[in-house]
């Protein structure tokens, strides 16, 4: 007869086999993440060692937590999708007491069937070797006492820490790694060797234990932007999927758009298509300003109940398998773009033109922006809304390009363009209520962004099955949305 507690353990093993059914099968493979590590293995200085850990679990409200999203180079490196764990990777291999050679060190959270029961499914050191392809994979404890002489290396490189994590109730959860990593390459209060040797020798009377090793938190960061700012064929098919599904969004919501919905309904439209399409979070917090709400960047309330008859800027993308897009367009509530509206979309339109005609190898990411400005520039002039390029910069006053992939604003050298990396082309014209212009122009804001990957015979729009001109967009709003017969109970 089985003990009780076997029989526990196998009805969590059903559940966690049955909750495991029907998942997507075009995530990365573990081929990738393997690769991305053996790159950058090769890219590290010699006798080195990079220290890598996940992200941690952030409080939403009282006993709430957000929904976990793992730290993209953590994601990039292993594939692995849990809090609470730690990646070492050494630039040659190493050997332990039983003569095993090693290059990488990967520690994970335990299995936990109670647990389980509550948040989900655990790969564990079994489901990390057997689905993400590591050999050697350990217990989050057991990096407590994990014997590595950190001393013998030139360089431990990590990435600074934020201090955003909480010391929970888990056993070897992400604050108690932190702490016990800290204690290893004995740093004191944050300092490290490179920027605090000085300071903490010239204290004579100082009882702190200066650091016999050299850490280094600003290397590790560059290795990683120059790895992910080039993205591969296979990062390439689901980084042109979250395009495709955010154009898809702004195709439906063209059709679907009349005066009298508010900025929040715009947005549960794109997001509704972006779950149809498969796609599991937004990639960052969707924007929809309606009037003079565009004027603000990065606005996310998306409180205005009703658009009537303004111009809605409308800045979102879709996260699918991790790869985020990064797509604007800007549409009449009613329809159809008035005489000032168009004016100044026109302007933009043909600044992005001469944005992405720059977009080409070689050239600097500064060179989309370069051409998109004078554009802007000239348009603002011609139309009296500023005397020269000095006022009109008030007007457009952000950049032009970012990389995108697992962060919107991706990681990277901001070098020269290379084949296979993806930006974003994004001018704007922003002129908010009250400024010193004709009062006609007041409250129109315009971005048109999209996402141009870069290749050897020119760039690609990968966002372009949503419509750009002006006219383009005016005849797809003509059309009818399946959403235009949804009907719903007032709620009173």
């Amino acid at each position: 007869m089985k003990s009780p507690v076997i029989l526990l353990l196998l009805f969590f093993g059903i559940c966690f086999l049955n909750a495991q059914e029907g998942l997507p099968e075009d995530y990365l493979s573990k081929e990738f993440h393997q690769s991305r590590r053996d790159v950058l293995r090769q890219k590290m200085p010699s006798n080195t060692v990079a220290v890598f850990f996940a992200n941690a679990v952030r409080n939403r409200a009282n006993d709430v937590d957000y929904v976990y999203h793992q730290d993209p180079n953590f994601y990039y490196l292993t594939g692995y999708k849990e809090p609470h764990a730690v990646l070492v990777i050494f630039s040659e291999n190493q050997t332990n007491a039983s003569g095993q050679t090693y290059n990488e060190l990967l520690f994970v959270q335990e299995r936990n069937p109670r647990a389980e029961q509550w948040t989900g499914r655990r790969l564990g050191v079994d489901g990390a070797k057997s689905e993400l392809g590591f050999e050697h994979v350990f217990n989050g404890s057991e990096f407590m006492n994990s014997g590595i002489d950190f001393t013998s290396f030139d360089k431990v490189m990590y990435m600074d820490f934020k201090n955003d994590y909480r010391d929970t109730r888990e056993t070897a959860d992400l604050y108690d790694l932190i702490q016990s990593f800290k204690q290893q390459i004995k740093l004191v209060d944050n300092y490290t060797i490179e920027n605090a040797t000085d300071d903490i020798e010239t204290e004579a009377n100082s009882n702190v234990d200066v650091p016999t090793l050299k850490t280094d938190t600003r290397t590790l960061s560059y290795l990683m932007a120059a790895l992910r700012e080039v993205k591969t064929e296979e990062e390439l098919v689901l980084l042109k999927k979250a395009v495709r599904i955010s154009a898809m969004g702004q195709r439906e919501i063209m059709k679907a758009m009349h005066p009298g919905m508010s900025e929040t309904e715009i947005q549960g439209v794109h997001e509704y298509i972006y779950k149809i399409y498969g796609s599991e979070y937004e990639g960052y917090p969707s924007i929809v300003g309606a009037g003079n709400n565009g004027c603000v960047l990065h606005y996310i309330e998306n409180s205005k109940m009703k658009v009537e008859n303004d111009l809605v800027l409308m800045d979102l993308g879709a996260e699918y398998h991790g790869y985020t897009a990064d797509v604007t367009r800007t549409i009449p509530a009613n329809g159809t773009f008035s005489d000032e509206q168009k004016a100044i979309y026109d302007i933009v339109y043909n600044a992005q033109e001469a944005g992405i005609a720059a977009t080409v190898i070689g050239n600097s990411m500064q060179s989309p922006d370069t051409a998109a400005r004078k554009v802007v520039y000239q348009g603002l002039i011609d139309l009296g809304i500023a005397k020269n390029e000095s006022e009109a910069r008030q007007y457009f006053p952000h950049g032009t390009s970012h990389h995108i992939g697992l962060d919107v604003h991706d990681p990277g050298t901001y070098g020269a363009l290379q084949a296979n990396m993806v930006i974003t082309v994004e001018p704007g014209i922003y002129i908010p209520d009250g400024s010193d212009c004709d009062p006609k122009w007041h409250g129109i804001a315009v971005r048109i962004e999209d996402d141009i990957l870069v290749t050897e015979s020119g760039p690609i729009n990968l966002s372009e099955e949503a419509p750009r001109t002006s006219e383009a967009i005016e005849k797809l709003m003509k059309k009818k949305s399946v959403l235009n017969t949804l009907e719903l109970p007032k709620l009173d």
